[in-house]
């Protein structure tokens, strides 16, 4: 029975690191400037884990056939444990995870705190129980004033965030349900929420940070491909979070050009 138990052990632990190692599942293709660091500090950190986790579960397996109910195997002895052993793999685990959150904090860190570049494009994300709404400030490059008291999901991109239309900033002001970005160009991000926290996710730009209600988050990040990315909210948030997802679209910059300039001659 040992000698199964070990075997099913090694099976299960080979068979699960085989997905990783071919990368059966995987993240999708990076597209953005910070992908890449991103991705080899993901791919770092599963190469560690896994050596740990392969080689607990061989020891496992092992020791499940050692210690088995059979005359021939070997006596188990009880033990309190060896003080020196935890206190060594208690401090390699620890030098092993700060480690790892150090070496990964700068990327966030820039994307977080340092303030976007010049050039980069303004965007307002704002998040809503179930859509994404994204706002642009329009020619003369600012936003207008929102009011809570104003909101009506049911009355269109503008109502559904409470934009103030008696602004003069907001007469410009473009909503879309749908993210254009113009390719290589940093994007300015501002972030809020109307109801309950959400969490603005685009797995391909490797960009994810919650939308909080009362807060207005900036972050940025610089998207280095053309094409369709998916938007999804990775904070449940509520019956209808599996359908919060929304779109990027990743274009050139004289489509970018286009685009805006057509939502302009509607709103006049």
């Amino acid at each position: 029975m040992g000698l199964v138990l070990m075997a099913v052990i090694w099976l299960i632990t080979l068979v699960s690191t085989y997905f990783f190692v071919a990368k059966t599942w995987w993240l999708p293709h990076g597209a953005s400037t910070a992908a890449q660091f991103i991705d080899g500090q993901f791919a770092l950190t599963y190469v560690l884990m896994g050596i740990i986790f392969v080689a607990a579960q061989m020891a496992l397996g092992y020791l499940v056939w050692k210690y088995r109910d059979h005359p021939s195997a070997e006596p188990v002895r009880y033990s309190h444990g060896n003080t020196m052993l935890e206190i060594l793999w208690t401090t390699l685990t620890a030098v092993l995870f700060i480690g790892l959150n150090l070496m990964g904090r700068n990327v966030w860190a820039a994307e977080r705190f340092a303030p976007a570049g010049p050039g980069s494009v303004p965007v307002e994300v704002t998040g809503m129980q179930f859509a994404w709404y994204f706002r642009y400030p329009g020619p003369d490059g600012k936003f207008g004033a929102t009011d809570p008291k104003l909101i009506d999901p049911s009355s269109g991109n503008e109502a559904a965030i409470g934009l103030d239309t008696t602004d003069p900033a907001s007469k410009d002001d473009i909503v879309s349900g749908t993210m254009y970005l113009p390719v290589g160009r940093e994007v300015d991000l501002r972030e809020r929420a109307i109801d309950v926290i959400h969490s603005f996710y685009v797995p391909s730009m490797r960009f994810k940070q919650d939308a909080v209600p009362g807060l207005e988050i900036h972050m940025h990040f610089t998207p280095t491909e053309i094409g369709d990315y998916e938007i999804a909210c990775a904070e449940l948030c509520g019956l209808g979070h599996y359908k919060m997802h929304g779109m990027l679209k990743v274009v050139s910059q004289e489509d970018f050009d286009k685009w805006l300039a057509a939502r302009e001659a509607e709103k006049q």
